[in-house]
């Protein structure tokens, strides 16, 4: 379970995250839905512990992110914004680079990159360098990288964004899977289709702030809105920047 209570960061004058808090469980995909710039990107790389808070607190499974630093990041699997796959190797040579990172065996690790590669549908491209992969196979590689030492929380930016139509049913359905095994999946995305397929607990950023959060059923029954994207312009105010 990711925790966050109060967070604040600010780069100079502006201010792109202003008190957010919110409780990511396990066994639920949670969504932080947000026009560009409302600060879901940088909340993020707070909880992941890449950038650190001038105000407020994240705990993961129970541990400070800025007491207990190294056991927050065990506890994580992270697909960032930026994907940052080395070309030179290939997708396997990708995972067990980060197997390594985190400490794992030999024997560990072939055990896991093999269920990664099958759960992620990447046999046919496993042992080819990743210079020239597609965007959905950078995708594929980076989130198994990510899980490879088999964290319970795992967060992920945008992590559709650029895919086609077949390589984003994909990924829902490995998120669903990811969920059905007790994991506590927080993602982040400005499109509402993507929230309303995955979510089951969605909080609406704006302005660096939670507007509203709860099931979809709940943000419609809320604004008294039909339709989820309706709703999401109703808490907000506003339809700008939303298609960004």
């Amino acid at each position: 379970m990711i925790e966050v209570q109060d967070l604040h960061k600010a780069f100079g004058a502006v201010k792109a995250v202003d008190g957010v808090g919110f409780r990511a469980e396990d066994g639920r995909v949670t969504g932080l839905l947000g026009p560009n710039g409302a600060g879901k990107t940088t909340t993020l790389r707070m909880l992941y512990t890449l950038m650190k808070p001038d105000q407020g607190h994240v705990r993961v499974d129970g541990f400070d992110a800025g007491t207990d630093t190294v056991e927050v990041r065990r506890r994580l699997g992270v697909l960032p914004d930026a994907r940052g796959i080395y070309k030179r190797l290939t997708a396997r040579e990708n995972i067990r680079y980060f197997a390594e990172l985190q400490g794992l065996d030999p024997a560990t690790t072939r055990t896991r990159e093999d269920a990664l590669i099958s759960a992620l549908g990447m046999e046919d491209i496993a042992d080819r360098r990743t210079e020239g992969f597609s965007q959905g196979q950078r995708v594929k590689t980076a989130i198994a990288r990510a899980l490879i030492h088999d964290p319970r929380n795992v967060i992920l930016d945008e992590p559709t964004n650029g895919l086609d139509v077949m390589a984003t049913r994909a990924m829902r359905a490995f998120l669903r899977q990811l969920r059905d095994e007790g994991r506590c999946v927080l993602f982040s995305s400005h499109i509402m289709q993507e929230v309303a397929a995955l979510c089951d607990h969605i909080i609406v950023i704006a302005k660096g702030r939670v507007m509203a959060e709860g099931s979809p059923d709940e943000l419609r029954a809320r604004t008294g809105e039909v339709n989820l994207e309706d709703a999401f312009v109703k808490i907000i105010g506003s339809d700008e920047g939303f298609f960004g």
